[in-house]
């Protein structure tokens, strides 16, 4: 966080003090577009005391009043005298009604040439999406080709199973009568060893 600082300038029968980094951050916090400080108009506070409260509230403008309201009266300037102003000797009022009637009547100010309203640019063009479409009709067409691939792969692959399926009970029917035909020639030859036997 920057070192706080903080500074003073004069308002009207007030000081403004305020904490702030810099010079620059202090005549933003007072609303002046001059350099305060080059004027000698602001200065850097270095008194604890007065520094305190400033220091509480950062970058926030606080209005200190200088001395009581009677010594602030007291330091006004003296009143212009009103017998200068009031007194004016009757030959002098007639020439002067004289001398502003013959003033020639000020001219009009002459209105400002307004500028030329300029042409509205034009319009940009739309983007082109002619380049997106060709790319999602081809991801469609690409996705319907996968499916007509992978349907027929299936197809034969039912067909395959179906044949083996066929194939499979063929064995079986095969290796049955074999089975059978082996265990007739098996209980043959049994009778045989026993009449052989005795």
């Amino acid at each position: 966080m920057p070192t706080l600082k903080v500074y003073r300038t004069p308002i009207g029968f007030h000081d403004a003090y305020v904490a702030a980094p810099s010079k620059k951050a202090a005549l933003r916090a007072w609303g002046s577009e001059k350099d305060l400080f080059a004027r000698g108009a602001a200065e850097l506070v270095t008194d604890a005391e007065l520094s305190k409260a400033p220091l509480a509230e950062p970058g926030v403008v606080i209005k200190r009043s200088r001395g009581t309201a009677a010594e602030q009266i007291a330091a006004l300037p003296p009143d212009p005298p009103r017998r200068a102003q009031a007194t004016e000797s009757a030959e002098e009022a007639p020439t002067r009604r004289k001398a502003k009637r013959a003033a020639p009547p000020a001219p009009k100010p002459q209105p400002k040439p307004q500028p030329k309203p300029q042409p509205k640019p034009a319009p940009k063009p739309r983007p082109d999406r002619a380049a997106l479409d060709n790319a999602d009709d081809a991801i469609g067409a690409a996705g319907k080709r996968h499916d007509k691939a992978r349907q027929e792969i299936d197809a034969r692959i039912a067909a395959l199973q179906a044949e083996r399926d066929a194939l499979v009970r063929e064995q079986r029917a095969e290796n049955g009568a074999l089975e059978d035909a082996r265990d007739r020639l098996a209980d043959d030859y049994d009778a045989a060893m026993r009449a052989w036997r005795g």
